[in-house]
């Protein structure tokens, strides 16, 4: 059976009658919105984000984390508030994913939230540098219940890989990737499944046909080519690939770019998902880094009333009208990653 597959049917083991009668409610109600160009909202999110930290320990160009240019606080989410925000979604929710900013593996009660989502029947995901995938953490990690591990690998060499990874070290990388597969095989566990994330730019995009060869040979279960979001890409960047199957950005004839994508006023994001910041703030989605957008706050109110408050009715008709009014908008990409 294909790992895929498995990867398909671990999603599926979490679906209840509920939480697929709440998919309906969001799908329908997303289609109707398009429909009559109306916000208008019914369930829960299928989906949703926790950011453990804005904490990193690397500083990647084009990454808020890595260049240390957040204008919010860096800190460590609270066990109390991720606990009260899973048990009043947990009948409901579908998909975890333990990632927004920074390093998720510096929260030094991780893997206890991991395993306190994964015992509530929550498919669960984050995305990691590897650099703490120590024999210890490899361990605790397959044995947290993690359903999807995505490794970021952005180089098959040392010199490519800290051209974008800088501060990085590609031998922890690995060594963390051999940890988890060997502890898969130890615990006889189908979990965690392993992707290597390799965010494609200009230094290192003459490495794809290697980096599928490395993870072949390690054992790894996927490979996931990315397109990287560069900030200010009007004027072209060093990072944007020379092929264009593998950027965002289109160049117009004068020598500036454009995004590929066409912004149509209609987003399955603001229907389905959104973020929660480490210190419970909620924001649309990954393109809002700063959380500048705010529609509401987890400290001061439940998840259910925040969800259904008029500054999220009122966004979700914004951007029905005129997403491209929306700063946060105006660089985002439906279609990210680039598969095989």
């Amino acid at each position: 059976m294909s790992v895929h597959w498995k990867d398909g049917f671990e999603l599926l083991s979490k679906l209840t009658p509920r939480k697929a009668w709440n998919s309906a409610l969001v799908m329908g109600s997303y289609h109707l919105s398009r429909l009559t160009r109306k916000a208008i909202h019914a369930g829960l999110p299928i989906s949703i984000s926790f950011e453990p930290t804005t904490s990193c320990n690397l500083r990647c160009p084009e990454c808020p984390s890595g260049l240390r240019s957040f204008t919010r606080p860096t800190g460590m989410l609270a066990d109390s508030l991720f606990q009260k925000t899973i048990d009043e979604l947990k009948d409901t929710l579908l998909y975890l994913t333990f990632y927004f900013q920074g390093e998720p593996y510096l929260h030094p009660q991780f893997l206890e939230m991991v395993q306190y989502a994964s015992s509530r029947n929550i498919y669960t995901a984050t995305s990691t540098n590897a650099h703490y995938l120590t024999d210890a953490n490899a361990r605790k990690t397959v044995e947290s219940g993690l359903s999807r591990l995505t490794i970021s690998i952005d180089g098959t060499t040392q010199e490519t890989y800290q051209s974008y990874r800088i501060g990085g070290k590609l031998h922890k990388v690995l060594e963390g990737t051999r940890n988890i597969i060997r502890w898969k095989k130890e615990l006889n566990s189908p979990t965690p499944h392993i992707i290597f994330q390799f965010l494609v730019v200009k230094p290192n995009e003459h490495q794809i046909t290697e980096v599928h060869q490395l993870a072949t040979e390690l054992g790894v279960d996927e490979v996931a080519l990315k397109t990287a979001q560069i900030y200010d890409y009007e004027q072209g960047s060093p990072l944007i690939p020379a092929n264009e199957k593998y950027t965002r950005y289109t160049k117009n004839p004068d020598g500036t770019y454009r995004i590929k994508n066409k912004l149509l006023n209609h987003c399955w994001k603001m229907w389905h998902s959104c973020v929660i910041t480490w210190d419970g703030m909620v924001v649309p989605c990954c393109f809002d880094k700063d959380a500048h957008h705010r529609l509401g706050d987890l400290k001061t109110s439940n998840f259910k009333r925040l969800w259904k408050n008029e500054t999220y009715a009122h966004f979700r008709q914004l951007l029905l009208g005129a997403r491209s009014n929306i700063d946060i908008c105006r660089n985002c990409t439906e279609g990210t990653k680039v598969w095989g």
